[in-house]
């Protein structure tokens, strides 16, 4: 095996061909780093998609042993994702080097080319758990898109997602009753500062109200395991779910960071002006950051949680299920 045939770098280096470049315009010379950047991008967004979809895979099986090493694969390759994540952020770094004035010498040669259109991007959301329903401009998202495209999507919204998967597992937790439960709420009420009580009615709609909600993706049930596991994260049997629970944290902080940057480099880089795609650049790039946090559910259960030293007392049998022995 050779190093270049492996990797095929005579197709992946041979394959930028800037608009400028061709015969009869003037050469700018940034939309080479332009080019390299988003397909370096694209390149990133192809790895998401497969260590998202053997994440699925794992967790879509009939049975599930959590006490096997398929569940820390699971905790892995997340992690992964969230590491490669930190690096598209980083790469906004190298794109700033690139001034407006060095942009503008080719910009009006992309339209209507936009990085609206990466399809990839839209389906790693899916694939994730962003719904449609919950999109922003939901007219707008595909009407610049190829149908093959579309269809790549519309196949990861009707597929199982991430968070589906997550409500389900969670769904299954053991160790809670009612009585721990009933104890619980009492002393999370308790707790709570007078301008504060607000909360005990949202304490009860989140982790009692089993009625169906077109805006919620967690189930009553699988916030109370969710919250069960930050509460009582130490315990070895806990460690894992809880480091799972994080990492699906992390990437929404990181895909959060992501579009952060990418709509102040916008904003320096065509003010106010629409995008090539058409969009209106920066502010929808703001409308869609504040929207798509896709497991803000679990976010919230921060707000229900306690101090550790006031924590309810564990009977001493699940003591002994949740420890080594």
């Amino acid at each position: 095996m050779y190093y270049a045939d492996y990797l095929q770098l005579e197709k992946i280096t041979g394959a930028q061909e800037p608009e400028s470049f061709k015969e009869g315009k003037i050469a700018a010379h940034d939309e080479m780093l332009f080019i390299i950047i988003h397909q370096a991008y694209e390149l990133w967004f192809k790895q998401i998609l497969f260590e998202v979809n053997s994440v699925i895979d794992i967790m879509g099986k009939p049975a599930l042993n959590d006490n096997s090493p398929e569940m820390q694969t699971v905790v892995h390759r997340l992690k992964r994702v969230t590491t490669i994540l930190k690096v598209l952020v980083q790469q906004i770094d190298i794109m700033e080097t690139m001034t407006p004035m060095d942009f503008l010498d080719f910009r009006d040669m992309l339209r209507p080319a936009s990085g609206f259109q990466s399809y990839q991007f839209k389906v790693m959301e899916a694939k994730l758990g962003l719904k449609f329903e919950h999109r922003h401009a939901q007219n707008y998202y595909t009407t610049q898109l190829k149908e093959k495209d579309i269809a790549f999507i519309k196949d990861a919204e009707s597929g199982q997602s991430v968070l589906q998967l997550i409500n389900a597992w969670l769904e299954r937790m053991p160790f809670m009753t009612k009585d721990f439960w009933s104890n619980y709420e009492q002393v999370y009420v308790n707790s709570l500062a007078e301008a504060e009580k607000n909360n005990a009615a949202s304490f009860a709609a989140i982790f009692n109200d089993a009625s169906a909600s077109a805006e919620r993706n967690l189930s009553p049930k699988a916030c109370r395991a969710a919250l069960f596991i930050m509460l009582y994260r130490g315990y070895p049997m806990l460690e894992l779910p809880f480091q799972l629970l994080d990492t699906l944290l992390e990437i929404d902080n990181q895909l959060g960071n992501w579009r952060n940057r990418h709509i102040n480099m916008v904003r320096r880089m065509i003010g106010t002006r629409i995008g090539t795609g058409g969009s209106t650049g920066a502010g929808y790039l703001k409308e869609a950051m504040d929207k798509h946090y896709i497991f803000k559910e679990l976010t919230q259960l921060n707000s229900f949680l306690i101090d550790r030293r006031k924590l309810p007392v564990l009977p001493k049998e699940l003591v002994e299920k949740l420890g080594y022995s």
